[in-house]
């Protein structure tokens, strides 16, 4: 869970950063006044800023960078360093976080999402190919980023998203008004209660972190305890979803994990019944758990 600095996501928010601030007004491809934006990108990172940066960092150049670019002038990327030296994790300062072919809002009120959750896409990939499923279930939503990079994958899918809480769904429907109108249906739920259909695809990232864990400042103090944490052994809320997994899934499951968890939640699928296969993220580690009625 000390995830913020991994480097893909940051470096791909970066690129899109540097688009949208672009290069000032031109006229026939000529730049007429360069803007407050422009003028502050084309000066080298300051160094003093870098380290002090680097001891809240891993990756002090990186977020840096993606400050700068989101920033409107001197005085605004100042306020950003101030609030990153306060741990505040980098997607929260700048609104946004890249995530698989998408680009999520996001706040406080939602879990910022992983290079590692884009595990659960990948087996979904694999499993339904081009074809791709027809209606989608994502259970958890947050910012709605498991939902709305599948229906992204899949042009002719439709999907709900159920989250328990208000000010989550709030930014998911922002998130699918804008990467996905007219396809996604927020709802506020608790995991599977008063869904009554089936669906090809169910995604979930339920919370998975025990209890009294040690975490990182920027997840401990900034992100929402309600999506962190799952009991003594971290295992609530797979206890709860087990069984109630069984009467929305017409096709399969592709659950996230504790990278330590396999073994249990395994344990917990196919004691109802489910063929289970595991597949690991990016950084060679149990992942994401494929369930599929035997």
């Amino acid at each position: 869970w000390v995830i913020e600095g991994k480097s893909s996501p940051l470096e791909g928010e970066a690129t899109r950063a540097a688009a949208r601030a672009g290069e000032g007004v031109k006229r026939d491809g000529f730049p007429l006044h360069p803007s407050p934006r422009s003028a502050l990108l084309s000066r080298p990172l300051p160094q003093g800023e870098r380290d002090k940066l680097s001891l809240v960092s891993d990756t002090p150049d990186l977020d840096l960078k993606i400050l700068r670019e989101h920033a409107r002038d001197d005085s605004e990327l100042a306020s950003f360093i101030a609030r990153r030296l306060k741990h505040e994790p980098v997607a929260y300062i700048t609104g946004t976080r890249g995530f698989w072919t998408i680009d999520l809002d996001v706040s406080p009120a939602v879990l910022i999402p992983r290079p590692d959750s884009e595990a659960l896409i990948e087996a979904a990939v694999a499993h339904f190919g081009n074809d791709g499923p027809k209606r989608i279930l994502d259970l958890g939503t947050g910012s709605g980023a498991l939902l709305l990079a599948a229906l992204d994958q899949w042009s002719d899918a439709t999907g709900v998203g159920v989250d328990a809480s208000e000010a989550a769904l709030a930014i998911a429907r922002q998130n699918a008004d804008r990467i996905t109108p007219g396809r996604a249906d927020m709802r506020l739920g608790n995991w599977t209660n008063g869904i009554d259909e089936m669906f090809d695809l169910v995604l979930c990232n339920p919370p998975y972190v025990e209890t009294g864990a040690t975490l990182d400042p920027q997840v401990k103090d900034y992100e929402p305890a309600s999506a962190l944490f799952a009991g003594p052994d971290g295992l609530d809320d797979y206890r709860i979803l087990a069984p109630q997994l069984t009467r929305v899934i017409s096709g399969i499951a592709c659950i996230e994990i504790g990278h330590t968890q396999a073994a249990a939640v395994t344990t917990l699928l196919k004691n109802e019944g489910f063929a289970v296969v595991c597949y690991k993220d990016l950084g060679g580690r149990d992942r994401c758990l494929v369930a599929k009625r035997k």
